[in-house]
C-alpha cells in the first residue's frame, strides 16, 4: 500500500487516496482464479482446468477483479488509515478509481470525529441523593433469605388453604365443549398466588387430598385468547395432592446455617452494610445520569450521520447478543413486536446519539486535563475485566483493544472528576422520612405471613 493524499474535503469527512501495488493484486488476482477455476465450465476444458488467459477472453478482463479487490480491500485500507492517523468512526465510502500498469488507485472517504468544545462542567448544580437503610429493608431481605430456607411439607391431614402448593389435574370447558389449552395433568399451583384466572385459586381452597370436583369461573374480558375473553367456564379438577413450607425461626442458629456469623445481630448488620453499598451504587448511577444529561446538553455540535447509523448498529448487534443469551433472537423478537427490522434500527438512534455526544464530551475533557492512564491501571483493569468474565488476562488483551481499554479509563477518570466538582443545589424543603433508619439489635421472630 502506498499513501497518496489525504484531505479534509466537508466537515467531518476525510478523502483518503492510495494505492494497492500491481504485484500484491495481481497475486491476489491468480488466488483467486485458483480458488473459482473448478466452479467456471468452459467448452473443450474439464472443470478446472480452463487456463486463466481463456476465462478472461470469454468472460472478460476484470472476472476476478472483485473477488481480489474485496479479499485485499479490508487490510489495504487499514494500513492507510494507520499511515494518515486517520481515526475513522464508520465505514468508509469506497471507490476504486483505476486499476493499470501502476496497480490499483483507491479513494475512500472517511468519517471522522468531530471537533468539540465544552466549557462549565465543573461545578454543576447537581448531588449525589443520600441514601438510608431503614429496618423495614432489613427485615424484608432477612424475609427473603428465610423463604429460599423453607422446605416442603406434604399434607395428609388437612384440606388446602391459602399458601398451599397444590398438585392437580383439570380440565376446562366453555358451552360444554373442552378448549384448547384447558387440560393439564400433575400441575402444581401456589393458591394465592393469583396465577390462574380470578376465582380459580380461590374455589381450589377447602378441598382434600383425592377430591375430585367442579368449579366456576368467568375468564377477564381482555383475556389473551380472544374467543375465551369473557366467558363463563367449568373447570373439572382432581386435587393429587397438598404442600406447604415450613419455615425456619429466624434467630442466632438459622444465622448460623446462611451465613459465617455467629449471631443473628451480627448477620443483621452485615445485611444492611450489603442493602447500603446496593443502594450507593444506585443513587451513584443515578447522579452519573443526570450528570451526563448535563453534560450532553452543554455540548453543542452535530454528528455525522454515518457515525450516528454506526453506533446504532453497534447496539443492535448488542441487542441481538443478549436477546440470544435469554434465549430468543432477533427475528423471533421482530416478530413478536411487530416491528421491522428498520425500525428497531431507528429506534436506537436516539440513544446512539447520546451516548455518542457523552463520550466525545468525556474525552474533550480528558484532553482539558491533562488526563492520563498508567500501565499499571491498564493491567488491574485487564484483571478485573478477565476475573467478571471468568476469562485469561491474554484472552482478554486478545478481545479488547489497548486504546479501547485506554480510552474507557479516561473517561472515568473525567467523569470521576465531573462528579467531584459537582455542588449541591440549593436546599429545598422536602417531607422528612417518618421511618427510622434500620439498628443493628435482632427484632422478634414473626410468623409467616404467606399463609
Amino acid at each position: 500500500m502506498k499513501l497518496v493524499s489525504n484531505e479534509k474535503t466537508e466537515q467531518n469527512t476525510v478523502t483518503l487516496k492510495f494505492t494497492i501495488a500491481k504485484d500484491v493484486f495481481d497475486a491476489q488476482t491468480e488466488k483467486v482464479y485458483n480458488r473459482k477455476k473448478n466452479k467456471i465450465t468452459i467448452q473443450g476444458f474439464r472443470p478446472g482446468k480452463a487456463p486463466r488467459h481463456m476465462i478472461e477472453k470469454i468472460y472478460g478482463k476484470g472476472v476476478f477483479y472483485e473477488d481480489a479487490l474485496n479479499d485485499l480491500l479490508p487490510g489495504e485500507y487499514a494500513e492507510a488509515l494507520k499511515e494518515s492517523g486517520i481515526k475513522a468512526v464508520a465505514q468508509p465510502e469506497i471507490d476504486v478509481e483505476s486499476i493499470d500498469e501502476n496497480g490499483v488507485l483507491v479513494v475512500a472517504k472517511v468519517t471522522v470525529k468531530p471537533e468539540v468544545e465544552i466549557e462549565g462542567y465543573t461545578g454543576i448544580a447537581l448531588s449525589k441523593e443520600t441514601v438510608k437503610v431503614t429496618e423495614k429493608e432489613v427485615e424484608e431481605e432477612l424475609e427473603n433469605v428465610r423463604s429460599r430456607q423453607g422446605r416442603e411439607i406434604e399434607v395428609t391431614d388437612r384440606p388446602a388453604k391459602n399458601g398451599d402448593t397444590a398438585n392437580i389435574d383439570y380440565e376446562g370447558f366453555a358451552d360444554g365443549v373442552a378448549f384448547e389449552g384447558g387440560k393439564a395433568e400433575k400441575q402444581d399451583l401456589k393458591l394465592g398466588s393469583n396465577t390462574f384466572i380470578p376465582g380459580f385459586e380461590d374455589q381450589v381452597i377447602g378441598h382434600s387430598v383425592g377430591d375430585e370436583f367442579e368449579i366456576q369461573v368467568t375468564f377477564p374480558t381482555e383475556y389473551h385468547a380472544p374467543e375465551l375473553a369473557g366467558k363463563d367456564a367449568t373447570f373439572k379438577i382432581k386435587l393429587n395432592g397438598l404442600k406447604y413450607t415450613e419455615l425456619p425461626e429466624v434467630d442466632d442458629e438459622f444465622a448460623k446455617d446462611v451465613s459465617e456469623f455467629d449471631t443473628l445481630a451480627e448477620y443483621k448488620a452485615d445485611l444492611k452494610a450489603k442493602i447500603q453499598k446496593r443502594k450507593e451504587a444506585e443513587a451513584d448511577r443515578v447522579f452519573e445520569g443526570k450528570l451526563a444529561d448535563a453534560l450532553v446538553e452543554k455540548l453543542e455540535v452535530a454528528l455525522p450521520e454515518a457515525m450516528v447509523n454506526a453506533e446504532a448498529e453497534n447496539m443492535l448487534r448488542d441487542y441481538d447478543m443478549n436477546l440470544r443469551q435469554n434465549g430468543l433472537d432477533l427475528k423471533t423478537y421482530l416478530k413478536y413486536t411487530g416491528k421491522e427490522l428498520n425500525d428497531l434500527r431507528e429506534d436506537f438512534k436516539p440513544r446512539a446519539e447520546k451516548q455518542l455526544k457523552l463520550r466525545l464530551a468525556l474525552e474533550k475533557i480528558a484532553q482539558k486535563e491533562n488526563l492520563s492512564v498508567t500501565e499499571e491501571e491498564i493491567k488491574k483493569e485487564i484483571a478485573d475485566l478477565a476475573a467478571a468474565y471468568n476469562m485469561s488476562a491474554d484472552d482478554v488483551k486478545a478481545y479488547v483493544a489497548k486504546e479501547d481499554l485506554e480510552n474507557d479509563l479516561l473517561s472515568r477518570k473525567a467523569m470521576d472528576l465531573v462528579k467531584s466538582t459537582a455542588k449541591k443545589p440549593r436546599a429545598s424543603k422536602k417531607k422528612a422520612s417518618t421511618e427510622e433508619p434500620a439498628g443493628e439489635q435482632p427484632a422478634e421472630n414473626k410468623e409467616n405471613k404467606a399463609e
